[in-house]
């Protein structure tokens, strides 16, 4: 059996948009030289701790050294209040009949409440999760795809996956695995479509409702 790997921020739940927004409040307040907006762009995907590190180099301020916990807490206080799914993915979960798997670069508590909070543990039931903790350098290192592979007993390229940001297509690229790059959430602009197809999307998909035609189409390719 292959297995379909979901991202979770941004292809399950609809989350960037709301990390981001938090992000920009506080990266504005201590890092007042930089055009936060600009500058996010090119790191979302990453965990908050590498986007923080990121934006720091650029900066001539320094963060605080709770900066990591301050917005983690931050962004998921908010997700509590305001996340909601993506159009289509409890649809698409419950009707492929892959096994599947959640890879994100997001701390393990927050996806387990995000899935909990919109209905998606249900669809997925005992689903594995792998998350940034697990390996020293997260997306977009290749490290926690490879170790996604690993334990769930498969080679990568019997592994799809649905990523919506340059690190995660990336990672999973970088790992071996054939990746479909997913520009249906809020926070997605014009441009990229572009970027992941650069970065080694297979395919890009706008809607969740085309995910099933686009895994019977991995499915054939193979046979």
């Amino acid at each position: 059996m292959r297995t379909l790997i979901f991202d979770c921020d941004g292809v399950l739940v609809d989350s960037e948009a709301l990390a981001e927004d938090t992000l920009v409040v506080y990266l504005t307040r201590w890092l007042p030289d930089l055009d936060i907006t600009e500058r996010l762009s090119q790191a979302l995907g990453m965990t908050t701790a590498d986007i923080l590190a990121y934006m720091e180099r650029l900066s001539a301020h320094t963060l605080p050294p709770d900066a990591t916990e301050q917005v983690d807490s931050a962004i998921e206080a908010r997700l509590a209040r305001e996340l909601k799914a993506i159009d289509g993915a409890e649809k698409a979960v419950r009707g492929i009949a892959l096994e599947k798997a959640v890879v994100s670069n997001s701390r393990r508590s927050r996806v387990l409440a995000s899935l909990a909070s919109t209905q998606l543990a249900d669809a997925f039931g005992d689903v594995a999760i792998f998350t940034a903790d697990q390996v020293a350098h997260p997306k977009p290192d290749p490290a926690l795809y490879r170790l996604a592979a690993s334990q769930l007993g498969q080679v990568p390229r019997d592994c799809l996956v649905v990523e919506d940001s340059v690190a995660g297509v990336t990672a999973a690229h970088a790992a071996g695995m054939c990746v479909i790059g997913f520009v249906g959430a809020s926070h997605v602009d014009a441009g990229q479509s572009a970027r992941l197809t650069q970065a080694g999307a297979w395919r890009i998909l706008d809607h969740m409702h085309g995910l099933a035609a686009l895994v019977d189409e991995w499915q054939a390719s193979a046979t």
